[in-house]
């Protein structure tokens, strides 16, 4: 390994067959007599890059002091990334490998950064990180490629490590000039970075996005880079992760195209049996060969036993997404919903809406419910958020609301506040374009509403709707019921469907129920103001029918 100073040259060359010192060669380099194994003429891309992690040793565990060997699993992986085009190009840009704990991930983490610093992959000058959530885990990765280094000597003299700062300079041959670094998502300085090779480590289980989009942001000034991320799934829907796993699925499904992007996925299905050997194997592609099945079998037992492991369990042994909470209503039945309403087809309909005012900084959530003849809804959400503090705000929610708010899924509002007025004005407006039935509201800063809209000349059938068990019981009973029978048209709204990933009931002991916001883990507006709208669509005012077709539905 070489000296650490500034400038340093390495000092083991002498070690290398055929390498040695050379006074008309300044860099210190020479072509051993014999290749390496991945520079064997013949080799496409892909078994060049076998060819060096096979070449590597494992340095822990039970098979330490072995070479790695890529099992067949792996190769998949590695030849879905690492496959050219007609013109010598790797296509994919952005690769997932979402898998359990504890099936090898630390070796592919270190084999592939190194391949890219030292090995087939490597460029001049490129810069390869290895991506991690905290500086612990960061500094695992760096340990892992450190020991590597320590007993490949050929690869060892070649490079420069400076410990303190986690980083390694590539001083000659392939990739000469190129530096690797750890980092870690509590660290400042992330960007200004070129990287030609990013492997993110256990991203499912970060804490925010900022280092994810940083890194793949700055890959734009390269020609050909790659992300790697290796992890189990976030619990969360709305988590980074998890977003790429839904895309990652759906390009799998062919519902997309996108070359440039790339999933394998091992985990458990949610109607697979999660206590059964079929399962485990399912999930982990490594049990029985280095992943443990007596382990396995031993956290199973625990889970069974112990309701408080299961969690855990799913997530990190079967790779589920789970929550440590009970969701009001199931990912699969929300789903079932994300039709999109034909927004043509609503103008002049009649509808209901829920209104969830929030305290000045928190989220304010509008909902509109068009019941259609069979008892259908169609549902449109408005939501609001200052836009001073957005991006703070997003990073104690953990979720894009700055994202949301380009795309048009929230309004930001100029300020540090939720100003009533803007509110008030979409009210307004929908109530113009819509025939607005009723407009279910809580008593919480609802005269700073009415005042607004006392300003604009805006007559509302406001609808009081209270937040306990007697008003919120037969709306959350219309909700589940629709939810459950595909009859909620909600688009997929990314907002509301966070709020539906967070929302928990709980029930009084007459057994009633209603939505639950200090027990929920995170935002849940958008599900009380739908409740509160089907609430109103299902409870006309004295002297009024309900709609024919809600009725005819409800009978």
């Amino acid at each position: 390994m070489g000296q650490r100073g500034i400038g340093a040259k390495p000092k083991h060359l002498h070690l290398v067959e055929g390498r040695g010192p050379d006074l008309f060669n300044p860099d210190g380099y020479r072509p051993q007599a014999a290749p390496m194994p991945w520079e064997a003429p013949g080799l496409c891309r892909v078994d060049r890059v076998i060819a060096f992690l096979e070449s590597l040793p494992i340095t822990q565990g039970k098979l330490a002091g072995q070479k790695l060997r890529v099992r067949p699993w792996q190769r998949d992986f590695l030849e879905a990334v690492y496959t050219e085009d007609d013109e010598g190009n790797r296509p994919v840009r952005t690769a997932v490998l979402s898998m359990p704990r504890k099936n090898g991930k630390t070796q592919i983490v270190a084999g592939l950064a190194l391949c890219h610093l030292l090995g087939p992959e490597a460029e001049q000058r490129g810069e390869v990180y290895a991506a991690a959530n905290d500086r612990f885990q960061s500094g695992k990765t760096f340990n892992e490629i450190v020991a590597i280094l320590e007993e490949f000597p050929a690869l060892e003299a070649r490079v420069n490590v400076v410990k303190f700062r986690k980083e390694i300079e590539v001083l000659t041959g392939p990739g000469k000039g190129s530096i690797f670094a750890a980092l870690s998502a509590d660290a400042a300085g992330k960007h200004g970075l070129s990287p030609s090779f990013i492997v993110y480590d256990e991203l499912g289980q970060a804490p925010k996005r900022d280092l994810y989009e940083a890194l793949d942001t700055a890959m734009g000034a390269r020609d050909n880079p790659l992300m790697v991320v290796i992890s189990t799934q976030a619990a969360d829907d709305h988590a980074i992760m998890s977003e790429l796993v839904d895309y990652g699925q759906r390009v799998n499904a062919g519902e997309l195209e996108d070359p440039a992007f790339h999933l394998t996925f091992y985990g458990a299905a949610p109607e697979d049996d999660p206590w059964h050997p079929d399962t485990w194997a399912k999930a982990n592609p490594a049990l029985g060969d280095f992943r443990s099945l007596s382990d396995v079998e031993r956290q199973a037992a625990q889970a069974q036993r112990m309701p408080s492991a299961e969690h855990s369990f799913r997530n990190l042994i079967l790779n589920q997404r789970v929550s440590a909470h009970v969701r009001f209503i199931a990912k699969a039945e929300w789903d079932l919903n994300s039709t999109a309403p034909n927004l043509d087809r609503l103008k002049g309909r009649p509808c209901f809406g829920g209104l969830d005012l929030s305290q000045s900084r928190d989220l304010t959530a509008f909902v509109l419910v068009f019941p259609d003849e069979a008892g259908a809804f169609d549902v449109l959400a408005k939501f609001y958020l200052p836009e001073q503090g957005l991006r703070d705000k997003a990073e104690a929610d953990r979720v894009p609301y700055d994202v949301w708010a380009r795309q048009g899924y929230l309004t930001a509002i100029p300020g540090a506040t939720v100003d009533p007025s803007f509110v008030a004005q979409d009210i307004a407006e929908a109530a113009a374009e819509y025939d607005l039935q009723g407009l279910a509201y809580d008593r919480w800063r609802i005269e700073d509403l009415r005042r607004e809209l006392r300003e604009i000349g805006a007559e509302l059938p406001l609808r009081e709707f209270g937040q306990g068990f007697r008003d919120m019981a037969p709306a959350i009973d219309l909700f589940e019921r629709l939810a459950a029978e595909g009859q909620l048209r909600h688009g997929g709204h990314p907002i509301l469907t966070m709020c539906a990933a967070n929302a928990v009931i709980e029930r009084d002991a007459a057994g009633n129920r209603k939505l639950a916001k200090h027990k929920s883990t995170g935002r849940i507006d958008g599900m009380v103001a739908l409740a509160m709208a089907l609430g109103t669509a299902n409870r006309p005012e004295e002297g009024e029918a309900l709609p024919a077709c809600l009725a005819e539905f409800l009978d």
